[in-house]
């Protein structure tokens, strides 16, 4: 088991541990892991709680029951996980230490083997802005008819498959005969293999490129910016990487480690649940848009975020869902 640059300190008495997928956590680096981090880091300085971050060795067996049964020894009030590789690794510790409050970033209760009742999740309805960004793909894309969008995805799985559902629903209400090609890597690791994908989709006409497969999705990105078409970024907001970027789908995991270990400070927080997300409440939205984006597109979002808070508008979360 690695530390990760844990925070520590602070004059509360609460303890939360969170535990990562690996040690790099920079925006640029991992943009999926640096939104729980700087969440736990808020904590600290905001809360001060004590809080501990921990990542597992990359050679370990069962590499993640590690650092969760060790927090779990050491008594900390609150244990976090992040995302769909931690399953198995949450729902062994559950069982191990019943008395253990465990909390799970972007994934449900029911998505861990048992469904603990000592387990609280959050899930992030990302569809909702992913549909946003799809309309304005659609609206940005270029060249040939019919226009040809993307999207470079990790692992497929429920996370992964709610962006690009809600992508394609959204393009396909600014455009219905709009073509979205959709490939998975299944990593969200080294940036070759997303670096791969995307050129095979520029090659056959994409003009913009939508990265859901976090570090890997880098790679995306810069081949999307070297062949001179837009990209779209995910997880948080990529709008540093240039101006091609012509927004980003911002799942904030930040607030929902924050707001975690609030309730845990404010003794509100139950477990057998889920916490959940959404453009309603700002746990999800849209980044910094390119000054390439006209304002009048940007205004044409407004109504369509409207209707999707209001109910209006059902965005699907799954691809059987959106055609």
């Amino acid at each position: 088991m690695a530390g990760a640059s844990a925070a520590a300190g602070g004059g509360g008495h609460a303890r939360v541990g969170l535990v990562l997928e690996q040690v790099l956590v920079g925006r640029g680096t991992d943009p999926f892991q640096y939104g729980p981090f700087h969440g736990l880091l808020r904590a600290n300085r905001v809360l001060h709680v004590r809080a501990k971050a921990v990542a597992p060795s990359p050679t370990g067996a069962d590499q993640f029951v590690a650092p969760f049964s060790w927090l779990a020894r050491q008594h900390y009030d609150l244990v976090i996980g992040v995302g769909y590789l931690e399953l198995g690794a949450l729902a062994e510790t559950a069982r191990r230490y019943p008395a253990q409050k465990l909390a799970l970033i972007d994934a449900t209760r029911q998505d861990v083997p048992g469904h603990p009742k000592n387990l609280e999740g959050t899930i992030f309805h990302t569809e909702q802005p992913a549909y946003l960004a799809g309309y304005l793909a659609a609206k940005m894309a270029r060249g040939r008819r019919p226009h040809v969008i993307s999207a470079v995805g990790g692992w497929d799985i429920p996370p992964v498959e709610a962006y690009i559902a809600g992508f394609q629903a959204g393009a396909k209400r600014a455009d219905p005969k709009i073509t979205v090609l959709k490939t998975f890597t299944n990593t969200f690791g080294p940036e070759a293999p997303c670096a791969n994908a995307a050129k095979a989709q520029i090659d056959r006409g994409s003009t913009v490129v939508f990265n859901v497969a976090g570090t890997c999705g880098l790679g995306a990105l810069r081949m999307a910016q070297k062949s001179s078409v837009y990209g779209i970024g995910v997880d948080v907001d990529q709008s540093n990487l240039g101006d091609f970027i012509l927004t980003s789908v911002v799942k904030n995991l930040n607030f929902g480690v924050y707001y975690l270990a609030k309730r845990l400070v404010e003794g509100r927080l139950p477990t057998g649940g889920n916490l959940s997300y959404t453009l309603a409440n700002h746990g999800v939205y849209l980044g910094q848009f390119s000054h390439k984006v006209p304002l009048s597109l940007q205004h044409q979002l407004i109504p369509l975020a409207r209707q999707i808070r209001d109910g209006r508008i059902h965005v699907p979360s799954t691809l059987n869902q959106s055609h």
